[in-house]
């Protein structure tokens, strides 16, 4: 099987706020200038955390709390597409993760996936994060995992 590499004209990169998530974020962005693809950012609200957290919590603010940082993360990555003179845009987004990217990867025709080893779930795995695994599993398009 061979790669050509020339035909990736949209990355899609998850983030979460992790350290992994926004080291991939500055491989997604290298890569993209690389190739000159556009990068597509996106933060997904995870909804089981939702659940759980508003469990002692008032939901409405937990969620606001989490479209805020949400948007802080996405718009740390936009600007370093745009300091790259990348095209970029970005989606602030609710529900299962891994669903949600692999959703999005599909709808948007995306050609690469770069994301991180894990996020903030992470010590539920000890080798992998959940979201990446499945992420991997289920992507219509490679997925590039960042250590």
């Amino acid at each position: 099987m061979s790669t050509n590499f020339e035909n990736i004209q949209k990355i899609l990169v998850p983030t979460d706020g992790s350290d992994y998530s926004m080291r991939a974020a500055e491989y997604g962005v290298g890569i993209a200038k690389m190739l000159s693809a556009q990068i597509v950012v996106v933060y997904v609200i995870d909804r089981v955390v939702i659940d759980q957290i508003s469990k002692v919590t008032e939901r409405d603010s937990v969620e606001q709390e989490f479209k805020e940082d949400g948007q802080r993360y996405v718009s740390y990555v936009l600007g370093l597409a745009a300091k790259e003179g990348l095209k970029a845009s970005s989606l602030l987004t609710k529900g299962n993760p891994y669903e949600q990217i692999v959703r999005l990867a599909k709808e948007l025709k995306i050609d690469l996936i770069v994301m991180g080893t894990y996020g903030r779930r992470a010590a539920e795995r000890v080798l992998i994060g959940s979201v990446t695994e499945r992420v991997i599993e289920y992507a219509p398009c490679p997925v590039l995992v960042i250590k």
